[in-house]
């Protein structure tokens, strides 16, 4: 697990070897055990290395077999000894026991097409001295981050924000639009950040640059066309096969290794699957809050206690007032999910036990675990409803049901789904996973901001990936809209960055695309049947896990920020974006900001969500802009 910048030229000069230093350190925290450089005329490569394989021979840059083509390389390949083995038989000879030298040889015997041959977690880049061409490559669903900006003469690339803005022509003017994704999503999607000048490569792409010219290919996206004829016996024993592959090989470490532990159904089975193949107790790591509602830590240790894990927990009282800086440093664009708090305090406190963790990310994704998927559906099905039966029966009964502003309830689930039921398919998801709708924007931005939007859609995030599920039913389709958004663009990015900035790797078993794909060729009602959301999943997984952690409602990953707001955060909240230097800023109306905080902090509504992504916004500002 590392860090990898690079600076490539299309005219003669030669490249500035302090900038490039400069930016290999700006993410030291990425890789603290070692840092290495190739540069050659215009060309620069740095990374910053943590080492887990091949601790003494694995120092990167690595070259090829004759010194043409060389690699700095962000990730883990787990299938790198069979490909070792491979190519070995094609007459490839190795001087490293690493897994990125045989990235190195894939690129000379495949070319470009050496991403399809790797099976992990990539970001890497590659300069071809014979072709002189560089290839830029991300694994399939985004594990990695790849940042790169395109400048008139040359490309520059990183895994950070913070060492792409170390270069002196690396614009910091804002793309308007990707703020309005932003307000969307929590998140700016890929390709796009909240820099005009700066672009992510996409999950499942390659970029390849030479002579100043870029060219952008997707070689991997899941298929939901092709689906299995099998038994539900046979597909759950095959699911159980594919994942405890995918625990397996991820076991593969020189250094300690364990495992979060929330309690949940996914992270609770990678730790059972661990525990079958480990040699001795595995270490579980488990975080807790004193707010009970925001805790699992008894559904945690239930789990350690049935696999005879060495437990670890740590109850912690976050400070968010201390974390928020340091996040916003780190993320280096606006993101607002608030779990990234937990994600990093559960990440730091690991660390000081091992150096590698094994997590449950992917398994909500791949097996349908989200109630919206059964939203989803049942709104199919409501849809069909006679118009008069709908408007006159059932939503007026749904609206004499008294419910909180304030407190989630499922009386109040049941007004939202009503109220997004009868939209469009994609317009129906997006209302339920935003939390600035149209409307809400709308009311939101200032003329000014509206205007420099213009036709931006957060519709045109999910649309394509709606239309490219192969005429699959609904929930298909909104997997495969997870996965290729939600997924790399939110929650893949909060554990990298969380993990990576206290040098602790994440290897997630659900994310490996034998997994995934798997997943992909079921039929839908082995993934959700009626409301039982991860049906084929829990079935399987009762010889594994006590029934208590396969029957309960999901909780998520979350922070009591709507009591801060009304607490001990209301003064930095209301500094922050009540400040003249905010509301000046001409995104938004002043007026709507205010009501905001007045009608949440006195409890009127329930707006955590929106300040917290308002006040996320502004930190930014105030970090990288101002």
């Amino acid at each position: 697990m590392c860090g990898i910048v690079g600076i490539v030229r299309s005219d003669t000069k030669p490249v500035d070897e302090v900038l490039l230093s400069r930016m290999s350190a700006a993410i030291r925290h990425r890789g603290p055990d070692d840092d290495g450089f190739y540069v050659k005329g215009g060309v620069g490569l740095g990374m910053r290395r943590l080492s887990i394989i091949d601790i003494k021979g694995g120092q990167q840059p690595i070259h090829n077999q004759d010194r043409t083509a060389w690699i700095v390389f962000n990730g883990e390949i787990y299938n790198f000894l069979e490909l070792r083995q491979k190519l070995e038989k094609l007459g490839h000879r190795f001087y490293t026991n690493s897994d990125t030298e045989a990235i190195i040889h894939a690129y000379d015997q495949y070319g470009a097409d050496c991403p399809k041959h790797l099976r992990g977690m990539f970001a890497f880049a590659i300069w071809d001295e014979r072709t002189q061409e560089l290839l830029l490559a991300r694994d399939r669903v985004g594990k990695k981050p790849l940042l790169y900006a395109q400048l008139n003469d040359q490309l520059v690339f990183g895994s950070e924000f913070s060492a792409l803005l170390l270069h002196p022509e690396v614009s910091r003017d804002i793309d308007i639009k990707a703020l309005d994704y932003y307000l969307s999503f929590k998140c700016v999607p890929a390709p796009h950040t909240a820099y005009s000048a700066i672009k992510k490569l996409e999950p499942g792409h390659s970029l390849r640059w030479r002579k100043g010219e870029i060219k952008i290919e997707r070689y991997w996206q899941p298929d939901f066309s092709h689906k299995l004829k099998v038994s539900e016996e046979e597909a759950g024993e095959r699911a159980l096969e594919v994942l405890r592959d995918a625990v397996k090989v991820r076991l593969m470490s020189e250094v300690p290794l364990g495992a979060f532990l929330s309690g949940g159904i996914d992270s609770s089975a990678v730790v059972a699957l661990m525990s079958e193949v480990a040699s001795g107790p595995i270490k579980t790591f488990s975080i807790g809050f004193e707010e009970q509602d925001f805790s699992e830590l008894h559904h945690a240790r239930r789990i350690a206690e049935h696999v005879g894990a060495d437990h670890h927990e740590f109850i912690v009282r976050p400070d968010a007032l201390e974390v928020l800086p340091l996040l916003v440093e780190h993320y280096g664009e606006p993101y607002a999910d608030s779990s990234a708090i937990p994600t990093y305090y559960v990440a730091r406190e690991t660390r000081k036990h091992v150096t590698v963790a094994l997590n449950g990310d992917g398994g909500d994704e791949a097996f349908a675990g989200y109630e919206r998927y059964a939203a989803m559906k049942l709104a199919q099905k409501y849809h069909r409803l006679p118009a008069l039966l709908r408007e006159s029966v059932v939503e007026q009964a749904v609206g004499l049901i008294p419910t909180s502003e304030v407190r989630r309830s499922r009386a109040r689930d049941a007004k939202r789904f009503l109220k997004a039921a009868s939209l469009p398919q994609v317009e129906r998801y997006l209302h339920w996973v935003t939390d600035f709708d149209l409307n809400d924007r709308r009311d939101l931005y200032s003329e000014n901001f509206r205007h420099e939007v213009g036709d931006s859609d957060a519709r045109d995030v999910l649309a394509p990936w709606f239309a490219r599920a192969n005429g699959s039913g609904v929930v298909d389709a909104a997997l495969l809209a997870d996965t290729m958004t939600y997924l790399p663009n939110d929650l893949l990015v909060k554990v990298d960055i969380a993990t990576m900035a206290v040098s602790l790797e994440a290897r997630s078993p659900f994310l490996d695309h034998h997994v995934i794909e798997f997943a992909a060729s079921l039929p839908e009602n082995f993934k959700l049947r009626g409301l039982t959301t991860k049906y084929l999943l829990k079935r399987m997984l009762k010889r594994l896990l006590p029934a208590e952690n396969l029957n309960r409602r999901k909780m998520g990953f979350g922070v009591p920020i709507g009591d801060w707001f009304r607490g001990k955060m209301q003064p930095f909240l209301r500094e922050t974006l009540l400040s003249e230097k905010a509301l000046n800023r001409g995104l938004f109306k002043p007026t709507e900001v205010r009501r905001l905080v007045e009608q949440h902090t006195h409890s009127e509504r329930d707006y955590a969500h929106q300040l917290w992504t308002l006040l996320m916004l502004e930190l930014w500002f105030q970090r990288f802009i101002d």
